[in-house]
């Protein structure tokens, strides 16, 4: 029998989940998740946080449990190689096509050319540490270095989103749920500021080797390398240290957020138009958080985009799935981020 080719294929939305540890990528794929993505224990990844990540036994592993139940595993090396060594990127390159993973999620153009000429037949992503915020430059690495899929940074409005879709090859994967970023991911050097670390560079911000916590009679301080960076009062809520979501003195009020209100970005109500315009997967934030939350937001989402995809018309957030995230969101509040801004 033929088939009939005029059918178009039935739309797609990957939910693409956080592994900062070998649990939390088994949470992640027994709650549904189409694909996992994961970083080694250095700095050739963007979550270099002291007690995260994988050695090559627990990749391996993560690989064949991934594999064994239809999941596929990303490569996170989306830091910049440095002029001292690198070949420590060249290597992890080498480990992660050795090793099995389906992708790698890559920033570094020179990184990319290596891979193209040492692993031609091995899957590139442009990681969101690309800094890739309109189709010319999406294009530019497609037709440079042959990527599948590009992650847009979260600095676009939606009718952004939809105008590179629209004018790319490339599938688009956006972020759904998690904590967000108030710089454009790639190009913030703030954190170096204070610690002499860049999570370019380094593949972290706020290295915990530079945070301290202390009780004092004013309330619990976070420090950075010894900066003030908030002080909390009994019973409240503490926030990890970072620069650009620290509360400052302005004009008299320490409780001002002069940069970014610590809060979550969660697009559950924006899934029919993502999966309209034809974004083609939706990624969680979320490498340096527990097993728990990873199984918490994994199974929320997973149900949450099946019922999209079966009912587009008729698809609502239920209150059930926002309370489930409220538990876990940062702050314990959402926002839908840049992607909505009242204003325009």
């Amino acid at each position: 029998m033929a088939t009939d080719r005029t059918q178009p294929n039935p739309p797609t939305l990957d939910l693409v989940c956080p592994a900062g540890s070998l649990p939390a990528l088994k949470a992640a794929v027994d709650h549904g998740a189409n694909c996992v993505y994961l970083g080694l224990r250095d700095a050739t990844n963007a979550r270099n946080f002291a007690g995260l990540n994988f050695d090559d036994a627990a990749i391996a592993s993560g690989v064949a449990y991934a594999h064994a139940r239809g999941c596929q595993v990303f490569m996170a090396l989306n830091t910049y190689p440095q002029a001292a060594q690198p070949e420590r990127w060249r290597e992890a390159m080498d480990k992660a096509v050795n090793l099995g993973v389906d992708a790698v999620i890559l920033a570094d153009p020179g990184l990319m050319q290596y891979a193209t000429q040492r692993h031609p037949r091995l899957r590139l992503h442009l990681s969101v540490q690309g800094s890739a915020t309109h189709p010319e430059a999406i294009n530019l690495y497609h037709r440079e270095f042959g990527i599948s899929r590009a992650v847009l940074p979260r600095v676009l409005s939606l009718d952004q989103v939809r105008q590179v879709v629209q004018k790319t090859p490339v599938e688009i994967e956006v972020f759904g749920f998690g904590s967000l970023c108030v710089m454009v991911e790639g190009r913030c050097a703030l954190s170096s500021y204070v610690t002499g670390e860049s999570p370019n560079t380094h593949g972290v911000c706020s290295p915990a080797k530079a945070v301290r916590w202390q009780d004092t009679p004013k309330g619990l301080e976070s420090r950075l390398n010894g900066v003030l960076i908030d002080r909390y009062a009994a019973g409240e809520s503490a926030g990890y240290p970072t620069l650009c979501k620290g509360r400052f003195d302005v004009e008299n009020d320490t409780s001002y957020y002069a940069i970014e209100e610590p809060t979550s970005l969660n697009t559950l109500s924006l899934l029919p138009q993502l999966l309209q315009m034809g974004v083609r997967a939706i990624k969680i934030e979320g490498r340096q958080r527990s097993p728990a939350y990873v199984a918490q937001v994994t199974k929320v989402w997973r149900e949450a985009i099946d019922h999209c995809l079966a009912q587009p018309q008729h698809y609502t957030p239920r209150s059930a799935w926002m309370a489930s995230l409220d538990q876990v969101a940062e702050g314990q509040q959402h926002t839908l981020g840049a992607y909505h801004r009242p204003w325009k």
